[in-house]
């Protein structure tokens, strides 16, 4: 059985804005605070270097790859943990709602054997970390699209 947390917020500034924040990787240092830390390239099947820092939790590097990406609109990448027994995709999607508008989602599925578990042992801290990132990614587009002369906020 899958399981599937989950963090989305309204975001006032474009789609192409809030892709530029999250397409990034050498930014996020700056403003992340679940993924302080990022190496990579956005593309079919790379790997990414990526250090967690789940609320109260002691950071951790983990490699995914990216699994799908789509510019404007979503980054997914894959995690395989403890031998295959925890299966993870994590996604990052924007969904535009108008020109200076979107809602942004973040969250991650669990699957294999003990990735039920391991979501509901986690699933307060995962919510923290991903409603976290959320809001960073929104204060940072919607600075971003201020200072670029968008509608204010």
């Amino acid at each position: 059985m899958r399981v599937k947390l989950e963090h989305r917020l309204g975001i006032k500034a474009p789609a192409h804005v809030v892709w530029e924040v999250i397409s990034d990787l050498s930014a996020w240092p700056e403003w992340n605070p679940l993924y302080p830390e990022a190496k990579g390239v956005i593309g079919f099947g790379e790997a990414l270097t990526l250090t967690l820092a789940l609320p109260g939790r002691k950071p951790s590097v983990i490699r995914p790859r990216v699994l799908d990406w789509a510019p404007d609109e979503a980054i997914h990448w894959k995690l395989s943990l403890l031998l295959g027994l925890v299966d993870t995709t994590r996604y990052l999607e924007i969904e535009k709602m108008s020109d200076t508008g979107c809602i942004f989602s973040n969250g991650e599925v669990f699957d294999g054997l003990l990735g039920p578990t391991v979501a509901r042992n986690l699933r307060r801290t995962l919510r923290a970390g991903f409603a976290a990132l959320g809001e960073a990614v929104r204060d940072r587009a919607e600075a971003r699209w201020r200072e670029a002369g968008g509608a204010p906020t």
